[in-house]
């Protein structure tokens, strides 16, 4: 039985079988059990539950030990745990700050009417007001080279400086570097967890364990607040470049209330986040994975998590199909080797955008690899085969046989009335954008005009591919189980246009496939294919493999 399981079934399994596993540790996350006897030994009780009169401080520091000294910038004296608020405030720069360095803040929940540097029952954190990252190029008019991106960041400035009551001087504007420089963070989100909840000290979560403080009182163990510094609401978006001419700058304190279950799946994400960074992910690249738990509610998030799985499925299974059809195949009958052609071009123009915009990882990865499996397929389809003589290859073609050139007749006539459309569009295209839009250097206008083409166009030429299956009234020599699992992504890529950070084209790009689809399953029905007919080409599709002879 086992040896007769397909390799699809195979992988589906897993599948299965890593979503419930996921479910169930998600629901370790989520879940803490309490303590069911509240004068029990075991017992932690919360400091929350006696009501105390408590102040929330926030200090700056050069050191995040405070060696050095340290700053008030902002106290909520009748400090309310289950109140919301959000304050603007303005913060001065150290010298050392302004000269690409470090700011951090310590944040403090003391008792009302004490020091909290010397209150034994103060809880306090930690958190970085500014991070290293390279800026983005300006991009300029290539024709008269006027630079507007300059004018737009001195202008975006000038509102943050004009927030912070024009105390400190305006930034200027600073030449581009590679290195990465100093940004401000221009959010800081503080959370308190608001459950009055019991611990019970023989199941108390590891990841709760680092954020708890506990101190004796009497025979009870009480912990205090539980303060979390919320990373992933630092988004790209809210970041300020810092330099030696900026005094001050605005911060907004932002506070909540959260659940316990949230605090915990909150500090997992974050973890996630940072060995996501660990392993060479860029502040940018993280930043597309902190929207998604940022933008999102939690059921939301939960939703997009059965997406990605099933998109991360119907992907493998579509490569899969993808690369056997075209393993197996011998001939191009009934095939458009042109799409196939402009599919390769299209799939590298794309990553290559993709690539000059700083596209998260996510959506890069994907692409890249795509883009070699129709090279690969351009290298089927042409029968290219390739000799290596003295270091340098020579490209040898196959030859045509007589049904495999009236395919390419067909192809070569759909192109023909094609090209008349698109190649003044393209052009066109390319020549306004050269004129009316900047860019940051030529390469960028060229990959920009390229793209705009593909996404504004690239659909037309999947319909070489139809007009060849209207001529021989057939689709039989189509990879329709590709096909499907393609299918079923693109419906799913519309679902993520909306969640992950992507450029427009490449977003509206998502629902131009869906009409070409809609299209190939139209012909699907309209040319019913008999696999137990031999076709005009002397070929059963319901042929099995002969054994070998003994």
């Amino acid at each position: 039985m086992f040896l007769k399981t397909s390799f699809t079934t195979l992988i589906v399994g897993v599948f299965v079988v890593y979503v419930l596993h996921t479910c169930w540790v998600m629901y370790g996350i989520v879940y803490t059990k309490p303590c069911n006897n509240p004068k029990g030994a075991n017992c932690i009780t919360p400091f929350l539950a006696g009501n105390p009169k408590l102040q929330l401080s926030i200090y700056t520091t050069l050191r995040s030990n405070a060696e050095g000294g340290h700053t008030l910038i902002h106290k909520e004296e009748n400090f309310d745990v289950n109140s919301k608020f959000e304050r603007t405030i303005n913060v001065s720069l150290p010298k050392k700050t302004r000269n690409n360095g470090t700011l951090y803040a310590l944040i403090f929940v003391h008792q009302a009417a004490h020091d909290p540097w010397h209150d034994p029952r103060q809880v306090h954190l930690v958190a970085q007001l500014t991070t290293y990252m390279v800026p983005k190029p300006p991009e300029i008019s290539l024709i008269s080279g006027e630079d507007k991106t300059k004018g737009q960041k001195e202008g975006q400035q000038k509102k943050l400086h004009d927030a912070a009551a024009g105390g400190g001087a305006r930034a200027g504007a600073t030449s581009v570097s590679d290195h990465p420089v100093s940004h401000w963070r221009s959010r800081l989100t503080v959370n308190i967890v608001g459950d009055h909840f019991l611990f019970d000290r023989e199941y108390l979560p590891n990841d709760v364990h680092r954020y708890l403080r506990v101190f004796q009182n009497g025979k009870k163990v009480v912990y205090l607040p539980l303060l979390f510094v919320d990373e992933l609401s630092n988004r790209v978006k809210d970041l300020v470049e810092i330099n030696s001419t900026t005094t001050e700058l605005p911060l907004i304190i932002s506070y909540d209330s959260i659940s316990l279950g949230r605090l915990r799946f909150w500090i997992h994400m974050q973890d996630a986040v940072y060995s996501l960074q660990q392993f060479g992910f860029t502040e940018k690249d993280a930043d597309e994975i902190k929207g998604i738990f940022v933008d999102t509610n939690l059921y939301f998030l939960a939703l997009t998590f059965f997406v990605a799985a099933f998109h991360l499925l119907f992907d493998f299974l579509a490569f899969k199909n993808d690369i056997s059809f075209w393993k197996q195949k011998k001939s191009m009958v009934g095939m458009s080797s042109k799409a196939v052609l402009w599919r390769c071009f299209s799939t590298i123009v794309i990553f290559l955008y993709l690539l000059d915009e700083q596209t998260s990882l996510l959506v890069l990865i994907p692409a890249g690899i795509g883009s070699m499996i129709e090279v690969w397929k351009v290298k089927k389809a042409f029968k290219i085969q390739v000799f290596w003589k003295g270091g340098k290859p020579t490209f040898l073609f196959g030859k045509l046989d007589e049904s495999e050139r009236r395919t390419e007749e067909y192809d070569t006539l759909a192109m023909k009335y094609l090209s008349y459309l698109l190649y003044p569009l393209c052009i066109g295209g390319a020549v306004y954008a050269l004129i009316f839009l900047r860019y940051k250097s030529w390469y960028s206008w060229l990959i920009n005009s390229l793209v705009n083409g593909v996404y504004a166009f690239g659909f037309l030429f999947m319909l070489p591919q139809l007009f060849v299956n209207y001529k021989l009234k057939s689709v039989a020599h189509l990879p329709w189980k590709a096909f499907t699992y393609k299918a079923f992504n693109t419906f799913i890529d519309d679902v993520f246009a909306f969640i992950i950070t992507m450029p427009t084209s490449h977003r509206l790009a998502c629902f131009r496939d869906d009409v070409v689809f809609l299209i190939y399953l139209y012909q699907r029905w309209l040319y019913p294919v008999d696999k137990t007919r031999v076709n005009e080409y002397g070929v059963s599709y319901d042929e099995k493999p002969k054994g070998k002879s003994h």
